[in-house]
């Protein structure tokens, strides 16, 4: 088996996770573009999103999460609370999505979009509540995830550069 060096395997993890980014924007202009959100729509825009996330999430399991307890302080200290901050805000948006996501199914609005009907309408009365938080939670996970990143940039600059 051939041993990678520290700095190729993060050189490595730098790019995957850089790649993420344009995947997380594509994603989210699907969904900012689109006038009606049908099925081929929300599965396109979880394309990207899901191959952010994997970019981003496979990295940090397989190679930072193992290396963090014997580097925690300072920096890396820093970068692993933002990104748990980063997660946690995904999470938080998550519940607001299922919500969403089950009311429209339920109402069959993936497959037959009717501009008539309202999320309000179809949806709990708190569905307003529910839309909040996947805004709260992915503006959140976005700017967390960007501190995350530029203290990760950082990080490596000084460490490999």
């Amino acid at each position: 088996m051939v041993a990678l060096s520290d700095a190729t395997i993060a050189t490595l993890v730098l790019v995957a996770v850089s790649l993420s980014f344009p995947c997380f924007l594509y994603g989210a202009w699907i969904m900012i573009d689109a006038e009606d959100v049908t099925w081929g729509v929300l599965t396109h825009h979880l394309k990207f999103i899901g191959t952010g996330l994997t970019l981003t999430t496979v990295p940090m399991l397989l190679w930072m999460v193992p290396r963090l307890f014997d580097q925690m302080a300072g920096a890396a200290a820093i970068h692993a609370f933002l990104g748990l901050q980063a997660y946690a805000m995904l999470v938080f948006g998550f519940t607001g999505i299922v919500r969403v996501f089950r009311a429209k199914w339920a109402h069959d609005l993936y497959h037959d979009y009717d501009e008539d009907v309202l999320l309000d309408e179809i949806g709990s009365d708190r569905m307003q509540f529910w839309r909040r938080r996947i805004r709260i939670g992915v503006f959140g996970y976005t700017f967390f995830w960007i501190l995350a990143y530029l203290v990760g940039v950082s990080r490596y600059a000084i460490k490999y550069l």
